[in-house]
């Protein structure tokens, strides 16, 4: 079973797919720019920096998912999971608004609101931009998704609840 869970920064993603993966026993993949840019000892924002300027950034990142994720039963949560692991066994979106999103984020990183949000509204423009860009896939239309689920209502267990009852189904 491989289940691939999209969504941008503050829905969940990250929290969701760990905890999917422990109730379904599955392998977590989980590989994100956060990772990354310690990898490459860097921050954050210099990865998303560099990454606007080398699409190598993004193709690295996405082909070690991938790559991942083809041994076999997993998680794979990552912003392009529903593009790209095109044969999933379910497809999950997390939406939220953008106000529910950056709270998440502020109290994440510990940042005021504002900040969170200016920050992560020009994220979510230049990930937009480069996915275009790099495979046509535009971030803001998920409707191929089986499953989208509104995280702004609920809590981290109530939707991974809510995606281990669509699999049962």
């Amino acid at each position: 079973m491989r289940v691939a869970v999209s969504g941008k920064s503050g829905c969940g993603n990250s929290t969701v797919s760990r905890l999917l993966a422990r109730q379904l026993g599955l392998r977590l993949i989980n590989f994100t720019f956060r990772d990354l840019a310690v990898e490459y000892g860097v921050s954050f924002a210099e990865l998303h920096r560099r990454a606007a300027a080398d699409p190598s950034i993004d193709r690295t990142l996405d082909r070690r998912q991938l790559a991942a994720a083809a041994a076999g039963d997993c998680v794979l949560g990552s912003r392009l999971a529903i593009w790209l692991l095109t044969d999933a066994d379910l497809t999950v979106y997390l939406a939220g608004t953008p106000a529910v999103r950056a709270r998440r984020i502020a109290a994440r990183e510990g940042v005021p609101y504002a900040t969170a949000l200016a920050t992560m509204n020009t994220r979510d423009a230049q990930d937009r931009g480069r996915y275009l860009a790099l495979y046509d896939i535009d971030i803001d239309n998920y409707r191929h998704a089986d499953l989208v689920l509104d995280t702004a209502a609920l809590d981290q267990f109530q939707v991974a609840a809510a995606i281990v009852g669509a699999l049962e189904r």
